[in-house]
């Protein structure tokens, strides 16, 4: 294990905020999203995730992507992150005031990332098989029609304000070209395709596209 005082000092050159983000990822994307709405100063810096650079490696114990390093604080969780950024900056807030209605948002969190991230990382991953990626892109892509209704009840997810929940969400629709996932425009799914159409048409979340990401639509 390093020595804290030498992680300290890699930590002591950085003056502002850092942000190290895989541009492909939606992980790193939520993350952004979030910094966006803030209207965070901070030094994003894009790596690829198969040449992480040593700083990299010193600050961070997994090496993974996203990290975000604020003074002395090095998080490398996704949506600790997300969390510490809507407390450490409290305008506009993206979670409810109400401690039972915030739990109801880490819920949904939760099941974004149970339900929906674990199969668009079967789809990513050039190591599933085939059979695999089939079965992930079918039950992803029924899901979303199947709870496309939903969204004709709040401007947002499950809310009339834009949340950290829609900041996950949000990072994965904006990836369904790339994702070979097709939602038909039916009666049935029309309030989803309002939502996405809300939603990326923010200015915060065109803002926090990195190159890479805005490729994936202009396709």
């Amino acid at each position: 294990m390093r020595e804290t005082r030498d992680i300290k000092g890699i930590l002591a050159k950085r003056s502002v905020m850092t942000f190290f983000s895989d541009a492909r990822s939606h992980y790193s994307h939520r993350v952004r999203i979030v910094l966006a709405e803030k209207g965070v100063t901070v030094d994003v810096i894009d790596i690829d995730a198969a040449a992480y650079p040593q700083e990299l490696a010193e600050i961070n114990p997994y090496a993974s992507l996203p990290t975000l390093v604020d003074r002395d604080l090095v998080l490398y969780e996704s949506k600790v992150m997300m969390e510490y950024l809507d407390e450490r900056f409290p305008h506009p807030p993206l979670m409810p005031v109400y401690p039972v209605a915030r739990g109801e948002s880490r819920q949904f969190m939760y099941r974004i990332e149970r339900d929906w991230c674990t199969r668009v990382d079967v789809i990513e991953n050039p190591k599933s098989s085939e059979k695999a990626t089939s079965k992930a892109k079918q039950e992803l892509r029924d899901e979303l029609v199947s709870v496309a209704p939903v969204f004709s009840e709040k401007p947002y997810f499950m809310n009339d304000e834009f949340s950290l929940v829609d900041c996950c969400l949000s990072a994965i629709l904006w990836r369904l070209p790339v994702l070979g996932l097709q939602i038909p425009n039916t009666r049935q799914t029309k309030p989803l395709h309002d939502y996405m159409g809300r939603v990326f048409a923010r200015e915060s979340f065109r803002a926090s596209l990195s190159e890479t990401e805005k490729e994936m639509r202009r396709r």
